[in-house]
């Protein structure tokens, strides 16, 4: 493979699922640097789904055009991606609940979704790099394996080998997608490869939606659905501004190449909530302990957690090495104080909390 790819910056660059929380942001970073950007939505007559990007084009230097595209129908995106050197692959879907059948809602379209966007860029000449996003849930299943890791801490060397169709099978689409790309790539000589890796991603969103994991999280924090307690649970955050700036590095810098992580700093639930409190003292029922582990066991399922994912993730504290990122990326991450601070105001001053 080569070992440095040099990016036209004159050729447009094609953002898959662009209306998505963190696409919008690559979008956003990509036009206000001035490019030609591409992305696909995956029906275009719904303008109310990325009429946010049509105003963030109109204030920026750069150009936009929208493409339909669908992620599992064949050869849809091969129009999109006609004459571009560098494609963000980030459509996906993200369901970590509520779903009938993990096979169909969850691996068939991130695997399939995958397999299409590759094959387009397999006969499209000119795409020289394709950018990923991937996430820490193809780095490791269960907070428990970081016990295995040496000083606990996981690497872009580390692979999910635990999750499953039946435990954690978001963890396990996101992880046969990634493994599936890192077959395509080695099968072809056109193009590189290049994977990100987010944590839990936090931080004001460009987007209308609501329905994200990452809004429902902080609401919950600030409306007394945990005013009782938390989980024990500890996650590698990460600003959404941030993860954008990591996958537009990952494009841009020559030299570029494996898997990134992208995470800021790792926490527990309570420390989050600590942040909250120190803003926010006493205007919202801010949760102020841990629940006891008896206890969680108990209601746990009533909350969506299976015994074995409480068994496997309570307790047990979780870092990452985000080094390449910084060294090579040049990556100066956000301080998380500030992330969790600037999405809480962002839902506080929309609303969020009385809907």
């Amino acid at each position: 493979m080569k070992t440095s790819v040099q990016i036209d910056s004159a050729k447009p660059i094609l953002v898959t699922g662009g209306s998505g929380y963190v696409a919008s942001w690559i979008v956003k970073q990509l036009l206000d640097a001035g490019y030609n950007v591409r992305t696909t939505v995956r029906n275009k007559s719904n303008t109310a789904k990325y009429e946010h990007l049509l105003d963030i084009a109109k204030e920026s230097k750069g150009k936009l055009e929208v493409f339909e595209a669908d992620l599992m129908k064949e050869g849809t995106f091969l129009e999109a991606m006609k004459g571009c050197e560098l494609l963000f692959h980030t459509a996906s879907p993200f369901k970590i609940a509520g779903f009938k059948s993990a096979q169909k809602e969850l691996v068939d379209p991130a695997l399939q979704g995958t397999r299409n966007v590759l094959l387009s860029a397999n006969i499209t000449p000119s795409l020289k790099r394709i950018v990923l996003t991937a996430s820490v849930a193809t780095i490791y299943g269960d907070a428990i394996e970081s016990q295995n890791t040496p000083n606990g801490t996981f690497t872009d060397r580390d692979w999910n080998e635990t999750s499953s169709l039946s435990h954690q099978p978001y963890s396990y689409s996101k992880t046969v997608a990634e493994k599936e790309a890192w077959k395509m790539e080695r099968e072809q000589d056109q193009w590189e490869l290049v994977t990100v890796h987010p944590g839990f991603v936090l931080g004001p969103s460009l987007t209308p939606r609501t329905d994200s994991t990452s809004i429902d999280f902080m609401i919950s924090f600030l409306n007394g659905k945990y005013k009782t307690g938390v989980p024990d649970f500890t996650f590698g955050f990460v600003d959404v501004r941030d993860v954008a700036k990591v996958h537009v590095a990952a494009g841009m810098t020559p030299s570029a190449k494996g898997r990134y992580i992208a995470v800021s700093e790792s926490k527990t639930a309570l420390e989050v909530a600590q942040i909250l409190r120190e803003k926010y003292n006493g205007n919202y029922p801010i949760p102020t302990k841990v629940v006891p582990r008896p206890l969680l066991y108990i209601v746990g399922p009533m909350m969506g957690f299976k015994w074995k994912f409480l068994k496997r993730n309570l307790g047990y504290p979780i870092k990452f090495d985000n080094s390449p990122s910084i060294n090579h990326l040049g990556i100066q991450y956000i301080p998380l104080k500030q992330t969790i601070e600037d999405h809480a105001e962002q839902i506080i001053n929309e609303g969020l909390l009385k809907k």
